[in-house]
């Protein structure tokens, strides 16, 4: 099985490279360990096959807005791939490289998120989190992240600062490694008064990680929606359809449509994970989930780590502060295919 689906991957890699090739494009095909920052200065854009992963290692290295970011899925029938083109065009490789060269695509500029650390042990080496392990030089992150030492201390406290090199495409996770253990935060909202919060962890999300975990996190299931509308038909005596599948399912889709944000919108969605209110009159309880164009947040934690789209994780405990922002010159520029209208005829 592992077989076959590589076939199916090389396979969707030879067809781009074959197509772009003949339209008169000159490529150069890069694995891993070969996506240099010198390959990628080369490069005009850059092109994954691949999956949702492989558009993220592409995207962890593009550090501005000005070289387009482009994904074929190489395996649909497993990977829904959100960050690349539709489905159909790991089929229709030639129609969408025809479309791109005609110019029939709109630029969209998926925000990412800067985030900013101070502290006094900032500087420690990152852990790749896909391979939980540190023996081997082959990492997407460790080698980008080496080149950026530069210590700048903070006026007030003496403190080291650095924004980090690596700019999140999905969300930034913050909260302690020991998912059994309790997460204790001060987190500041866009700048206002800081909030202390005891919970499972912070996740901060752009509108393109709206559709990954932090919809799964907030989603209401079937089962939950169905026991929410029979509250409300006992409470209120409506005749609410609590018992009728299509009803409840169209409900819940309705709900969880709603979590999902535009990627090029300006602002983090942030979830508060498990939230623990032990003293309602204390006037610290903060909405588990909302809108910020900025989060501060100060460590209170034993052993936690700051997580940047899965992969990457730097320590983040007690007295460590973080800045999470969104600028417009981080955004990462993609493309969106224009879709011809279908054409229905009917027979009298």
């Amino acid at each position: 099985m592992l077989l076959y689906h590589h076939y199916i991957h090389k396979g969707v890699e030879n067809t781009v490279n074959s197509v772009l090739t003949a339209s008169g494009i000159e490529t150069k095909i890069v694995y891993r360990f070969d996506y240099t920052d010198e390959n990628i200065g080369w490069a005009d854009a850059v092109v994954t096959t691949g999956g949702d992963g492989t558009f993220l290692l592409a995207a962890s290295r593009i550090k501005n807005s000005l070289k387009p970011v482009i994904g074929f899925n190489s395996d649909p029938m497993r990977s829904k791939g959100h960050l690349c083109l539709p489905q159909k065009y790991s089929v229709e490789v030639k129609e969408a490289v025809d479309k791109l060269l005609k110019g029939k695509f709109r630029w969209t500029f998926r925000r990412r998120i800067r985030i900013t650390l101070v502290g006094e042990k900032i500087y420690e080496p990152p852990v790749e989190l896909h391979d939980q392990q540190l023996l081997y030089p082959e990492y997407r992150y460790l080698d980008l992240d080496l080149q950026h030492q530069s210590t700048e201390k903070c006026n007030s406290s003496g403190l080291l600062r650095r924004v980090l090199p690596v700019l999140a495409l999905n969300e930034v996770f913050i909260g302690e490694c020991v998912s059994a253990r309790v997460s204790y935060l001060e987190i500041n909202f866009d700048k206002g008064p800081s909030t202390k919060q005891k919970c499972s962890g912070l996740i901060a999300s752009t509108g393109t990680g709206s559709t990954s975990w932090t919809y799964n996190v907030n989603k209401l299931t079937e089962q939950n929606m169905e026991e929410i509308l029979t509250i409300i038909r006992e409470e209120t005596g409506y005749p609410v359809k609590d018992t009728e599948p299509h009803f409840v399912q169209r409900i819940t889709n309705k709900f969880n449509e709603m979590l999902i944000t535009d990627p090029e919108e300006p602002r983090m969605v942030y979830t508060i994970r498990d939230q623990l209110i032990t003293s309602p009159a204390r006037n610290e309880c903060v909405k588990p989930r909302g809108f910020a164009k900025s989060l501060d947040i100060r460590s209170r934690c034993f052993d936690a780590s700051l997580v940047i789209d899965g992969g990457l994780s730097y320590s983040f405990n007690d007295g460590t502060q973080a800045s999470l922002e969104i600028h417009r010159d981080d955004a990462l520029r993609t493309v969106t295919l224009h879709e011809e209208p279908t054409e229905v005829s009917f027979k009298h």
